[in-house]
C-alpha cells in the first residue's frame, strides 16, 4: 500500500519521529539544489550566460548528489521516483547545451521543465511545499498575462484566483523567511491588489499595465524564496 506523508511533515511540523530526519534532510537538500535552478532559470530569462553557466553547473552538481542516494522514506513507494531523476538531469544536461550555444531563451523554456517535473513528484506523494505553492500561482499568473484586458470581467474572476492562491502562500511562509520576505511578498500582493481594482473599475488600458505588472514582482520574489 502506498505511504502516505502529509504536507506538513516537509516543515517538520508533524509527522512519523523515525522518518522526521531522513524526511527533512532530504527536503532541505532539494530546496537547496532548487535554489540553484531559480537562479539558472532566472539568469537564462535575463540572457546572462556566464551566470547562467554557473547556476547551472552548480545545480548539476547538487542533483547529481540528490540522486546517487537511496529513495528517501516519502518516496521509497514512488515507481516513477528514479524516472524523475533522471528526467531532470536530462533537462539539465540539454539546457546546458543550449546555453553553451548562445540559445538562453530556449534554455530558459527548457529549464521550466524541471519546475513540473519536481512539483509532479511532489504531488504523486502527498507532498506541498511553500515552493508548490509558490508553482501553483505561477502556473494561473500565466494564464492572466495571456487574457484580454478588454474582458474585465473575466480578469477581475481570475484576480480573485490569484488572491486566493497568493494567500495560500502567505499562510505558509518559508522558514527562511525575513524581512527582505516580507517586503518582496508584499510587492506581489500589491500587484494583485492592482489588478483587482483595475478589472473591477473596468479600465482596459488599467487591467493591461496591473496585468503587465504581475510579473517582476513574482520573479524577484521566486528568485530568493521560490
Amino acid at each position: 500500500m502506498k505511504r502516505l506523508l502529509p504536507a506538513t511533515l516537509l516543515a517538520l511540523s508533524i509527522g512519523l519521529p523515525a522518518f522526521a530526519g531522513e524526511v527533512g534532510d532530504f527536503e532541505t537538500k532539494l530546496r537547496a539544489a532548487y535554489g540553484d535552478y531559480r537562479t539558472a532559470l532566472f539568469t537564462t530569462n535575463m540572457g546572462k550566460a556566464p551566470e547562467s553557466t554557473a547556476s547551472l553547473g552548480k545545480f548539476a552538481k547538487a542533483w547529481s548528489a540528490l540522486s546517487a542516494e537511496p529513495a528517501p522514506p516519502q518516496y521509497a513507494d514512488d515507481t516513477k521516483y528514479a524516472e524523475t531523476l533522471a528526467a531532470v538531469t536530462k533537462i539539465t544536461e540539454v539546457a546546458t547545451a543550449e546555453v553553451a550555444a548562445g540559445e538562453l531563451p530556449k534554455a530558459h523554456d527548457t529549464l521550466e521543465g524541471i519546475r513540473d517535473q519536481i512539483g509532479d513528484l511532489h504531488i504523486r506523494n502527498d507532498i506541498y511545499s511553500f515552493s508548490d505553492r509558490m508553482n501553483a500561482y505561477h502556473a494561473r499568473m500565466e494564464e492572466v498575462i495571456a487574457l484580454d484586458p478588454a474582458d474585465a470581467a473575466g480578469v477581475h474572476a481570475e484576480a480573485a484566483v490569484l488572491k486566493y492562491l497568493l494567500g495560500d502562500v502567505v499562510a505558509h511562509p518559508p522558514k527562511e523567511a525575513d524581512a527582505s520576505y516580507k517586503e518582496l511578498l508584499g510587492t506581489v500582493e500589491a500587484s494583485v491588489a492592482k489588478l483587482e481594482g483595475a478589472s473591477k473599475s473596468g479600465d482596459a488600458a488599467a487591467i493591461k499595465t496591473a496585468i503587465g505588472g504581475l510579473k517582476a514582482p513574482y520573479s524577484k520574489l521566486f528568485l530568493k524564496f521560490g
